[in-house]
């Protein structure tokens, strides 16, 4: 086709489009003012939308013409480390003011240890251990204390997520624990998260990260049941 016939066709259509426009305009005015549905309400060629949910009316940027960390959208919506960390310190307290930890249902001061035996059957090793018996559930990553009345005081998690977790992330998000001991190589940072339990974190010197993490309930461990 000739490009010079073409182009007139095309300048032909648009001087008969504005015609027709103008007269729209005459018969009703409100209709001037309708703004172009494609331009601002159709989403994008690639079917991306606006960060704020709505569709937007500026083209996408393909990722080739995007500089590198400058596409906000994804990079500013994802938490940095420190984030969530600090996210997962936050529900771990949430859980120990009820006495609990992560993925289990019994919780310190409430469950009778040998309810628990008789739902998830006989721990793979029991010990004595300070003022109780610790049962470890090494499938689950649970360990329970409890006192010669069967009481739970102490629950422990083993969950790998809380190997990636730092003291400086705890006191980031904690401040400085209440109380600070050791036992052997261990560092043990304790919270009083409300009058009835403490939440410990338990630090590897080989790791330097959570080994696990105890909810206690100091008044279950004096063992009031014993003979």
């Amino acid at each position: 086709m000739n490009p010079s016939k073409n182009f007139k066709k095309f300048a032909a259509g648009i001087t008969f489009s504005v015609a027709l426009a103008l007269s729209a305009c005459s018969n009703n005015g409100a209709n001037g003012d309708r703004l172009d549905p494609i331009a601002t309400n159709a989403p994008s060629t690639d079917g991306q939308t606006s960060p704020d949910g709505l569709t937007s009316p500026v083209p996408s940027i393909e990722p080739s013409e995007t500089p590198n960390g400058a596409n906000g959208r994804d990079e500013g919506d994802k938490p940095s480390d420190d984030e969530a960390a600090a996210v997962t310190v936050g529900s771990l307290v949430q859980l120990a003011k009820e006495g609990k930890v992560p993925d289990c249902e019994y919780a310190a001061h409430k469950a009778l240890f040998d309810e628990i035996e008789k739902k998830w059957g006989e721990a793979d090793s029991q010990i004595s251990a300070g003022k109780g018996i610790y049962a470890e559930y090494k499938d689950k990553g649970i360990a329970f204390g409890y006192n010669k009345g069967m009481l739970v005081f102490d629950v422990r998690s083993y969950a790998p997520e809380l190997h990636a977790i730092t003291l400086k992330d705890i006191e980031k998000a904690l401040g400085k624990a209440d109380e600070e001991t050791k036992n052997n190589s261990d560092d043990i940072y304790t919270y009083e998260v409300n009058d009835q339990f403490r939440l410990k974190f338990v630090i590897a010197e080989t790791s330097g990260t959570v080994d696990h993490i105890s909810v206690f309930s100091p008044q279950d461990a004096k063992n009031n049941m014993a003979g």
